[in-house]
């Protein structure tokens, strides 16, 4: 067989070029299939203190509120322990978190006089950090987080011209650095400010109290001297809000933080031949629809027909309401619950929503009318509040600065989508590179299969060819 030496060399460098380009191709197209990458940008959306609710008019005139005649306060209510946290566990394995160190200054030795009547107390949720102020620097230097309890009012209040009670309101530095924590507080109509230490009005049911200097990681809490006036359960659901700002020297900025506490009303006032009662309304963090439960009974001796009428605040309400129910407007909702026979019990089960703001703004509070008529005798009529609760308002969203890098990292991270949604200039780039090694092995793939068609073609003319005689 007659094999010219410059075939075989043309055959070997063929060869070498399909395995390089192979290789090549093999070894680059899964780093440019990811050379695209996605970047997800987190969006802090702050939390908006919570306002007033629209509570029911009454005939009485509310209370005046004092004016802000007086310089700003300079010095800080009187503080004390936070309050135990509810562990049922008995045999504890790690150290107790109850009982932190309290302020520097002033130091925690004054405590509210033993005759207050307190609301029960809760499980103080864990310390959230706080969305810098306006102008801040870096969220993790400063941090506040601020908890509160309801105004709970026991049935002394129905024989009472005011009521004077307590709001327990619980303050961490979740910071990095000592800072200087001021507090205020807005009470809703029908509540003023029953002489607390270190606070002053400000107008239109605000209050600003002095700053505590905190070390990092201090918890305190401290009590908010509250008068109730016999009134304002006219003007059920009544809820406030507190608020905390945390600024330190040589740290630009500030950190806030806000929640809101619920006024709850027991059901009154009292009258013979009526029962009511109403659990609360719990919003997961999905912040999907919740229920409102109600009890309303008959303890006359004749059987009545039954109402309830449903009051909510602001942003929440009553979607689709079930049959026999009928929304009077945004905030009420009216049910007629049929024959309630004497000595028995209806249930109502309402669905409620609430907005993405009232979710923030909570706990709120809603109240809850509950009539029967009886056919001989006078209608009988309670009311009662509940507490509204959502678990987004236990979560502050957190900007998380961007972290440091190369120019070429930065860029490639800082590269959206297009808005018109075409490809990004990296994502173009991945997609040439990856074009252009698929043509290389094509390429390849073409020129070995040419080489060795010749090669085969060649092979078959000499084996046609007629052996030379002798």
């Amino acid at each position: 067989m007659d094999v010219r030496p410059a075939r075989r060399a043309a055959d070997r460098r063929v060869a070498a070029l399909l395995a390089v380009s192979l290789a090549f191709g093999v070894a680059t197209l899964p780093g440019w299939a990811a050379a695209a990458p996605t970047v997800a940008h987190a969006s802090a959306a702050p939390a908006d203190p919570p306002g007033d609710p629209a509570g029911e008019p009454g005939d009485e005139t509310p209370p005046v509120e004092p004016t802000a005649t007086d310089p700003a306060p300079t010095e800080a209510p009187p503080t004390g322990p936070p309050p135990e946290t509810a562990t049922p566990a008995p045999t504890p394995t790690g150290p107790a978190a109850t009982t932190p160190a309290g302020p520097v200054d002033p130091p925690p030795t004054s405590t509210a006089p033993a005759t207050t009547t307190l609301p029960p107390a809760t499980s103080a949720p864990p310390p959230r950090p706080s969305a810098p102020g306006p102008g801040g620097s870096a969220p993790s230097r400063l941090g506040v987080r601020v908890s509160t309890e309801d105004v709970t009012l026991t049935e002394a209040y129905w024989n009472a011209e005011d009521t004077t009670t307590t709001l327990r309101v619980t303050v961490t530095n979740t910071g990095e650095v000592a800072e200087l924590i001021r507090l205020s507080y807005t009470l809703p109509a029908g509540l003023t400010d029953a002489g607390t230490p270190g606070c002053a009005a400000a107008g239109g049911g605000e209050y600003h109290c002095g700053g505590w200097p905190t070390a990092a990681g201090d918890r305190f809490s401290t009590l908010v001297r509250v008068r109730v006036d016999g009134a304002a359960w006219r003007r059920m659901p009544l809820s406030g809000a507190v608020r905390v700002s945390a600024s330190a020297p040589g740290v630009a900025g500030s950190a806030d933080d806000n929640e809101g506490f619920a006024v709850l009303f027991p059901p009154g006032p009292p009258v013979p031949g009526i029962s009511l009662d109403a659990g609360g309304v719990a919003f997961d963090i999905s912040g999907a629809a919740s229920e409102l439960g109600v009890r309303l009974g008959n303890t006359g001796k004749a059987d009545a027909a039954g109402r309830i009428e449903v009051v909510l605040p602001a942003g929440v309400t009553v979607p689709t309401p079930p049959a026999g129910c009928a929304a009077l407007d945004q905030a009420r909702t009216r049910c007629d619950v049929g024959t309630v026979p004497a000595g028995g019990t209806v249930a109502l089960r309402l669905p409620v929503s609430a907005t993405a703001e009232a979710q923030r703004d909570a706990p709120l509070a809603g109240a809850v009318i509950g009539r029967v008529d009886p056919r001989s005798g006078q209608a009988r009529q309670l009311q009662m509040s509940f507490r509204i609760t959502a678990a987004a308002a236990m979560s502050t969203p957190i900007a998380t600065p961007a972290p440091a890098g190369s120019q070429g990292v930065l860029a490639a991270a800082g590269a959206g989508p297009d808005p018109a949604g075409g490809l990004t200039s990296v994502q173009r780039t991945a997609v040439i590179l990856i074009v252009v090694s698929v043509l290389l092995v094509v390429l390849a793939l073409a020129l070995a299969t040419t080489a060795l068609r010749r090669r085969l073609a060649g092979q078959a003319r000499t084996a046609r060819a007629p052996a030379p005689s002798d």
